[in-house]
């Protein structure tokens, strides 16, 4: 049988590193396409089988060596994204739709089995937001170049790699008050990373006829929801303050400047629509490939770090010292 070679584009990520990781174990050969080898190598290579990598520096924007990685490529996974914007060509266009029309043209030209675009969920009804935009505008040039790409749309993905728990656990850790926007009741189906990968896998190993599939978690909770399950896992407790729209503005406007903001007026704009499953699509539970990791659950097991007492604040730790007083 001969062993498929796999192009990954954005293969440095905490959805790259399990993908990796999963794809190795299975006799894929994996190229990993990384803008900084020097910086990111050892990361990836700790992640696959010997043998079964190979890591390679390119920009997505240098077309003349991505397309010669294309030469000996079965397979093509893009999670290249980014949630602002930032200098040097770094802006929602360039990465979420050009970037995406050129791995669908080379896809087409060099006649690859597949192609599986990494999208975002919810981004048909954010017309206002130009995250949205960019990546709707993406989905439609690589289905109309390459019709059999698999398009998959995940609402926010976690895992111990993440920046959206870890950074929530900070600030909740530091900040005594917490604002809400839109009163925190937007809805997310929040996805752990091992799920998402396991979707993403099922895709590439398996003939899939839905061209866009949306990739959710077990549960629907709003913002606030999962701020306060967040509170409850580092045993915090926090003043919630739900802030009008245009102290949000502002406030999203001032957050912005930073290098890497915690909050752009495009991310507020896009808290106005949930990111659920719109009915409009399959969802991975309907390929059959459900997504059986509860958010609680999950991140009970790394939120110690944010805790009084750290590891020692575990349940490991706490029934041993229960033992000892026991004894003594």
């Amino acid at each position: 049988m001969k062993v498929k070679n796999c192009l990954i584009f954005g293969g440095s990520g905490q959805i790259g590193s399990h993908l990796i990781r999963k794809l190795t174990k299975n006799n894929y050969k994996v190229t990993v396409v990384t803008r900084n080898i020097h910086q990111k190598s050892y990361k990836i290579k700790t992640q696959a089988n010997a043998g079964y990598i190979e890591i390679v520096e390119s920009s997505i924007f240098d077309e003349k060596k991505i397309r010669k990685l294309f030469e000996n490529a079965d397979i093509c996974v893009n999670l290249v994204g980014i949630l602002f914007e930032s200098r040097g060509g770094n802006n929602f266009k360039n990465i979420h739709t050009i970037f995406p029309t050129l791995l669908a043209k080379m896809c087409k030209e060099y006649n690859l089995n597949k192609f599986i675009h990494l999208s975002a969920l919810g981004i048909n009804q954010a017309i206002d937001s130009d995250y949205a935009r960019s990546k709707l505008n993406g989905e439609l040039n690589v289905l109309n170049i390459f019709p059999k790409a698999n398009i998959l749309r995940p609402s926010i993905v976690y895992s111990v790699d993440d920046n959206f728990t870890t950074n929530f656990m900070s600030l909740l850790s530091n900040l005594p008050i917490f604002p809400l926007y839109y009163s925190g009741k937007t809805k997310f189906m929040p996805i752990h990373c091992t799920d998402l990968t396991n979707i993403i896998y099922y895709t590439i190993s398996q003939i899939i006829e839905n061209n866009v599939i949306e990739c959710i978690g077990p549960e629907t909770l709003t913002f606030r929801e999962i701020l306060e399950k967040l509170l409850k896992l580092i045993q915090k407790k926090r003043i919630f303050i739900s802030l009008p729209l245009p102290l949000a503005k502002i406030s999203a406007s001032i957050l912005g400047i930073l290098p890497k903001p915690l909050l752009t007026s495009d991310q507020l704009r896009l808290l106005k629509y949930h990111n659920i499953a719109s009915g409009k699509y399959k969802t991975n539970f309907d390929i059959g490939v459900p997504s059986v990791r509860f958010f609680d659950q999950e991140v009970k097991k790394y939120c110690y770090m944010w805790r009084e007492g750290g590891q020692f604040s575990t349940d490991k730790y706490l029934s041993k010292n229960l033992e000892n007083k026991k004894g003594n």
